[in-house]
């Protein structure tokens, strides 16, 4: 059996891991709510500047504008990863990968050259370790992205996606559903998807007819773009409330496991000092005996 000091030591050092496990729960559920307030937001934000482009198509028949551009042939593609730079947050970054290797493989069997840009130092490590050549790395994004700084990202792929240095402009992240649904996804922000520009809307309006200053195609021209870096910004607020969430459960994880081993623990001790005890009374009254 265990002797008894051997599992004081071992209790001690697992409840220090559970003051640590529980004190970055505590953080995570904090960053998580910040980071969801700026996600809720960002998505309200998101879907009126969508409504409002989608107007604007309707207004102008038969737009043209190159992000709405689907080519034929796709010879390039870039693919931008967002992972975390911390670790102990589950499988968020193994998901998030494992997604991304899927449309590089998808691309490299369609014969289509893979541009590789990746976010977060864990995604930055795996991909190095096997051989991947990443065209530009980013560690600035943490659960606070600033969209200036999304900003001068989105606007280097619009201008490479103009000049045609690539065809198609894919995003490998976390998406935020809700607060206990988030799923990695590939997701392609250019071209921009006709389609959702031009959907009706879900409710049905009132006949109106609206005087556009300047014109309805110069507006939808200056819109496009900004909807595109809008997009981005609001992947990259998915996957900073995905993390916290993802970081907040393993941490609870921890903490129960933690809890669950002092528990055994303590019993192993109490049996472990109940059998040290008997030992002593026995010798004890061996050695009575013996004096007899």
């Amino acid at each position: 059996m265990v002797k008894a000091r051997a599992l004081i030591k071992r209790r001690k050092a697992v409840r220090n891991i559970r003051k640590i496990t529980r004190t970055m729960e505590l953080i995570a559920t904090a960053r998580f709510k910040r980071a969801m307030d700026r996600a809720l937001e960002a998505e309200t934000y998101t879907r009126k500047i969508a409504e409002l482009v989608g107007d604007l198509a309707r207004s102008v028949p038969g737009a043209v504008h190159p992000l709405l551009e689907r080519r034929p042939a796709v010879q390039a593609g870039l693919l931008l990863v967002i992972a975390s730079n911390r670790g102990l947050c589950g499988g968020y970054n193994a998901n998030i990968i494992r997604a991304a290797l899927g449309r590089i493989r998808e691309n490299e069997a369609r014969g289509i050259r893979n541009l590789l840009e990746i976010s977060g130092k864990r995604a930055i490590a795996y991909f190095r370790f096997y051989g991947f050549v990443a065209e530009r790395t980013y560690t600035q994004f943490e659960d606070k992205p600033r969209f200036q700084d999304v900003e001068l990202i989105a606007e280097r792929y619009l201008q490479a996606f103009l000049s045609g240095r690539v065809d198609r402009v894919d995003v490998a992240y976390m998406k935020f559903l809700s607060a206990v649904r988030q799923t990695p996804v590939v997701e392609t922000l250019l071209p921009l998807v006709r389609a959702e520009l031009s959907a009706p809307p879900s409710a049905p309006k009132a006949s109106e007819e609206y005087e556009f200053a300047p014109a309805a195609t110069t507006l939808l021209q200056e819109l496009l773009p900004v909807s595109f870096k809008v997009q981005l910004f609001k992947c990259f607020l998915d996957a900073a409330v995905s993390e916290q969430i993802a970081r907040r459960v393993a941490m609870k994880a921890a903490t129960d496991n933690a809890e669950e081993m002092i528990r055994r623990i303590t019993l192993q001790y109490n049996r472990a000092r109940q059998a040290q005890i008997t030992k002593e009374i026995a010798e004890v009254i061996g050695g009575a005996e013996a004096l007899k």
